[in-house]
């Protein structure tokens, strides 16, 4: 026998929460949600969008179609059941609905289903802030089954014809004339109907189109009491046809009235659509007779672009948004450092990407931090308004916005990017047969 104790064996530190996190299975944001979870010794249940079939193909234990709220809902609920998570966050806009109907079935904070669907449908959105006076863009709904035809010659231009639903500014287009109008009335139908939409219920949206400067306001809401966390200003010109977002700068160079104006409006917003609690990303156009809301969604900002932003001594927005969502202590919400940016790295042209050259002599431009190259070689790509992603991101950081701005230009200037024609297979010879 032996006095000596045995060394002690470490064991893992017992998780401070249990947080689930509703998202779809493209999502850019799904890494860094897990590893501010992973920072903040968090237990992280992701549950993925994906029929039930497509789940079992990919091996993903916690597949469910969000489409099918009901089915989604008891599905969670009983996964609950069996291990309790202490909250829930929708990390994608098609994920709203479903969590604020999952956290009212387990008790859990959440913002009412109603504002959650309010927040995803344009049309109930601009209904609801109408009704309760926040500027938001005149506007009525059409029946896609119409002929454009039919009504063009009522329509007052310029306008701008929308989905309820798709995000991205997918399927945005703006008609300065009756012909315009139903070319773009009938290239949405078209892009509805490729994502599956039954359009004998699809309904599109038709409204005034603003004049101005567009910004995003990232934020938090707590018992409806919104906290600004960042104000980014978009300084490319987004006056159509299509609305392809690109350059974000944040601080705001706009007046201090005017920011203080963007957070009264934006608050007002959400608390007319109902949303109460957790993150909100707000977009707005700003003109001489001020801030006007565009879009609100009860989630963060999407893409790469949260990578920019960091909070107190260097914390991430995904980890102050569980901070957050699970009661942590928040010391700072102020944004760290210098002023910074992100390109979302426009697509050009339809076709197979086949290489991004300049990667390295970019990196070089100076204020530039990084290039994402996201989009998948050898595959095809798709602009706006059809497509829906960009081609990868690149990020900035520098003393004043301006420099910022200018260092993301410089750095996509450099970058040579190849496109091959799609080839219709029906233009393909078949080779002749060997003998």
């Amino acid at each position: 026998m032996t006095d000596i104790e045995p060394p002690s064996v470490a064991r893992p530190a017992q998780p401070v929460a249990r947080v689930m996190l509703l998202m779809s299975p493209a999502t850019y944001r799904a890494s860094a949600f897990l590893e501010a979870a992973r920072l903040l010794n968090i237990d992280a249940v992701t549950i993925v969008d994906m029929p039930d079939k497509l789940s079992d193909y990919w091996q993903h234990a916690n597949g469910v179609a969000f489409g099918d709220l009901e089915e989604a809902s008891a599905r969670i609920v009983s996964l609950d059941r069996r291990d309790p998570v202490d909250a829930l966050l929708a990390v994608d806009d098609s994920a709203a609905e479903l969590a604020a109907r999952v956290g009212a079935a387990l008790g859990l904070i959440h913002n009412d289903p109603s504002a959650a669907l309010a927040a995803r449908d344009k049309f109930i959105m601009r209904s609801t802030l109408s009704a309760a006076g926040v500027r938001c863009p005149p506007f009525r709904a059409l029946d896609s089954s119409i002929d454009p035809a039919s009504v063009a010659s009522l329509q007052s231009y310029p306008c701008v014809v929308k989905p309820l639903r798709l995000s991205g500014s997918r399927g945005v287009i703006r008609a300065d004339d009756a012909e315009e109008f139903i070319r773009a009335f009938d290239r949405l139908c078209r892009i509805l109907r490729g994502d599956g939409e039954q359009m004998t219920e699809a309904t599109i949206l038709v409204e005034e189109y603003l004049p101005g400067d567009e910004v995003a306001l990232e934020g938090l809401l707590t018992n409806g009491e919104l906290q600004v966390l960042a104000l980014f200003d978009k300084p490319d010109p987004l006056v159509g046809p299509f609305f392809e977002e690109t350059i974000y700068t944040t601080p705001s160079r706009h007046s201090s009235a005017i920011q203080d104006a963007i957070a009264r409006e934006t608050e007002a917003a959400a608390r007319a659509l109902g949303l109460r609690h957790g993150p909100l990303h707000a977009e707005l156009r700003v003109n001489e007779s001020g801030p006007w809301i565009l879009e609100v969604a009860g989630r963060s900002i999407g893409g790469l672009c949260s990578t920019i932003l960091s909070f107190g001594s260097g914390m991430s927005l995904e980890e102050l948004i569980l901070r957050h969502a699970v009661g942590l202590d928040i010391q700072s919400f102020d944004r760290d450092g210098e002023a910074a940016g992100v390109m979302m790295i426009p697509i050009p042209r339809s076709g197979l990407l086949r290489c991004v050259d300049g990667v390295d002599t970019a990196l070089q431009v100076e204020h530039i931090d990084a290039v994402e190259i996201t989009a998948k070689l050898n595959y095809p790509i798709v602009p706006l308004p059809e497509g829906a992603s960009y081609l990868g991101f690149i990020f900035a950081r520098a003393g004043d916005p301006a420099d910022v701005e200018h260092a993301l230009r410089a750095a996509h200037e450099r970058l040579r990017i190849r496109i091959d024609p799609m080839v219709s297979m029906a233009t393909v010879t078949a080779p002749a047969n060997a003998e």
